[in-house]
């Protein structure tokens, strides 16, 4: 059977200097972890095909498909806020773009495919663990309905990857509306490439914002759009309580979707200085950091369209401001509307944003676990009979008590039924997230015990997130002390 993939490769037909052209690295013995089957279908794939010893073979790098041109992108980026002017797809090989039954384009990509020019003396390969993580995030930020890179398929190597131990490698089949991102741009940039700068720009607008097209000012209609994108999405992580880890530019889409599933993590407790990510000593990529940090990419995206946007500097400076200036309305928009339907509020009042801010104030003070206070309240806002499971949530109850009596009295300003005010909260507060011990847990049974039931339990669980289906309740539960997940750890 025949794992048929049909490619139309867009960005293959850039000019060379835009990537090398290499096949995947093949690898000793595949074996297919998972695929993907709804996502398959989306992108015209048959699951069946793809699970057959010739898809395996595909999916491992062991064989390139009909139609596949496979390069490996050049970027560079910002990381922890020193330039790096050459980065790279060091471990990952695009073998092309379908165009999905959506009628939408996207890239696939093999990800620990082998090593590339620009692996810098990296083994190009990627540890199971991680390939399972970013597996179980992806598809859960979907299912969460955040714009997200996805993944279609995961494979065992039948190699031993080394980093601090010897442990199994894989390769991630992984799914993006593109591979672009802001470091793609600095890469030119830094070259002084204006002509590919445009060319870039061009492509970008072309396959992302065609809209902008039309504008009067198409690089600055570019720009903006690409600004607003990104406020959409880091208030979208914020309201979920998910932190990336490392907000590098070379992780910042022009799409606006969520790329590279490192040491990512969701909050239990909530504290808006949170930080999971081992390498992020300072607290730069901290939860309540995301927005401030995805400007400042942002920023640097800017600077490299300055040739673009106008002849001379000055009026290219403030033509990028204009457009940088449109995160701050948009972030705020998305944040505030968010936080008012995750507190069951149908209208806008002004005073909203100050109860919000009140109570996660009161949270951050009493240790009350994020996701939980939140998918708890659906049910007080029903009556003060809820106010049960929410206030066990506090070390001091009595702060929850002071903040839902000005909660309630808000509610009572508006006429809508109990149950619609639940049923909606329901839809914008997950029960389950994939809390970090969990992941854990999933990632130790399978590297350790080659056990992966409690990975497919975990994907199943987190594939319906708003839902509270019967057998899943530790899903829905905060850590004991003794599982707690303080630090997690890149893949490279």
């Amino acid at each position: 059977m025949a794992a048929a993939f049909a490619f139309d490769n867009s960005y293959a037909r850039l000019p060379e200097r835009f990537y090398a052209r290499l096949p995947p690295t093949p690898v000793a013995e595949p074996v297919l972890v998972r695929i993907n089957a709804g996502l398959a279908g989306t992108l015209g794939l048959d699951p069946a095909a793809l699970a057959s010893p010739e898809g395996v073979a595909i999916l491992a790098g062991n064989q390139v498909p009909e139609g596949a041109e496979p390069i490996a992108q050049a970027y560079a980026g910002h990381q922890f806020g020193g330039f790096v002017p050459q980065l790279g797809d060091g471990r990952a090989i695009l073998l092309g773009e379908v165009v999905g039954r959506d009628g939408v384009r996207r890239d696939i990509q093999l990800k620990g495919s082998g090593p590339t020019p620009f692996s810098r003396r990296g083994d190009g390969r990627a540890a199971l663990g991680p390939v399972m993580r970013e597996y179980i995030v992806s598809e859960a930020m979907h299912a969460l309905g955040v714009p997200t890179t996805r993944s279609l398929a995961a494979v065992m190597t039948g190699e031993r990857v080394y980093r601090e131990t010897p442990l199994p490698g894989a390769v991630l089949t992984r799914v993006a509306a593109s591979h672009l991102r802001v470091g793609t741009f600095q890469y030119f940039a830094a070259r002084q490439d204006v002509e590919a700068l445009k060319l870039l720009a061009v492509y970008a607008i072309a396959r992302h914002y065609p809209e902008a097209a039309g504008a009067e000012q198409p690089y600055a209609a570019f720009l903006g759009a690409v600004v607003e994108a990104q406020a959409r999405l880091v208030a979208q992580w914020l309201l979920i309580g998910f932190i990336h880890g490392v907000m590098n530019t070379d992780n910042c889409t022009i799409s606006g979707e969520t790329i590279d599933y490192g040491p990512c993590a969701f909050m239990d407790a909530y504290d808006p200085a949170t930080v999971f990510s081992s390498i992020d000593a300072y607290g730069r990529y901290a939860y309540a950091n995301q927005p401030g940090i995805a400007q400042w990419n942002l920023t640097r995206l800017a600077e490299t369209l300055l040739p673009l946007l106008a002849e001379e500097t000055e009026p290219a400076i403030e033509i990028a401001k204009q457009e940088l200036a449109r995160f701050a309305p948009a972030f705020e928009a998305a944040w505030h509307a968010g936080l008012r339907r995750k507190l069951g509020f149908l209208e806008t009042k002004e005073s909203d944003l100050a109860l919000a801010e009140d109570l996660l104030g009161r949270m951050q003070a009493n240790g009350a676990d994020f996701t939980l206070t939140f998918r708890r309240l659906c049910d007080a806002a029903t009556g003060p009979e809820g106010d049960v499971g929410v206030r066990a949530l506090f070390t001091d109850p009595t702060a929850y008590d002071a903040w839902a009596e000005g909660w309630r009295a808000r509610l009572a300003e508006e006429g809508a039924a109990p149950a619609e005010r639940q049923a909606a909260m329901r839809a914008v507060n997950p029960a389950i997230i994939p809390r970090n011990h969990q992941v854990e847990a999933a990632i130790r049974a399978a590297v350790e015990q080659g056990d992966l039931a409690p990975f497919e339990a975990l994907l199943d669980a987190t594939s319906r997130p708003f839902e509270e289906r019967p057998g899943l309740d530790r899903y829905m539960l905060p850590p004991e002390p003794e599982e707690r997940v303080l630090q997690t750890f890149c893949g490279t």
